[in-house]
């Protein structure tokens, strides 16, 4: 069963529709002793990495989920928690991925926030099984964390190339919506209630 870390800065509904789809039952983590519930966490966010990072704080969750070895997966502002430091706020993060946010260079040409489809390359990994490696995925974000080969297990580019999804232990962590990204998303959370603790 699925736990979703509740902390007021994740656009739950859509995520909590699309397991309703896959028929993965799931509740809400609000305090530590809700960790011990669930055999996967899932940690979301939309908006501000350092807001939601001071949100998460204030939860008391940060600890006990920095200690969790069951499978845990940030997504999109929640992987970017998962890393030592962004540069939207200044913030110091959880520093589970000893990686960076940034934000994307606009004097490349790009429009920020990064919003739509992109396709993505994936190594062979549990949480990307049988998703076909340039499959797309819907983004919306204006941090990218920096690509990294011993934690990159996808890579997207805009602009330059980011990683588009990350792993660390039982910590994976995706840039892109699963949840707004139809069958290969869906693909994707189903493999990842099915990763062993």
């Amino acid at each position: 069963m699925i736990g979703i870390v509740n902390y007021g800065a994740g656009n739950i509904f859509s995520l909590t529709s699309a397991l309703d789809r896959l028929e993965l039952p799931y509740g809400m983590v609000n305090t530590e002793a809700d960790l011990d519930k669930y055999s996967h966490i899932i940690i979301p966010g939309v908006g501000h990495a350092g807001a939601a990072m001071k949100k998460l704080a204030d939860t008391g969750l940060v600890e006990p989920i920095k200690s969790l070895k069951k499978p845990v997966l940030g997504i999109c502002v929640g992987m970017q928690l998962l890393t030592d430091h962004s540069e939207e706020g200044d913030a110091e993060l959880i520093g589970i991925v000893p990686l960076k946010t940034r934000l994307f260079n606009k004097d490349q040409g790009i429009k920020i926030p990064h919003m739509g489809w992109n396709n993505i390359e994936h190594k062979n990994n549990l949480l990307f099984e049988d998703v076909k490696s340039g499959s797309q995925f819907y983004f919306v974000h204006s941090y990218f964390i920096e690509y990294n080969p011993t934690f990159d297990i996808a890579t997207a580019e805009y602009g330059q190339p980011f990683s588009a999804a990350v792993q660390k232990d039982n910590f994976y962590g995706v840039q892109f919506h699963p949840e707004k990204s139809g069958a290969a998303g869906e693909r994707l959370l189903k493999n990842f209630s099915n990763l062993k603790q």
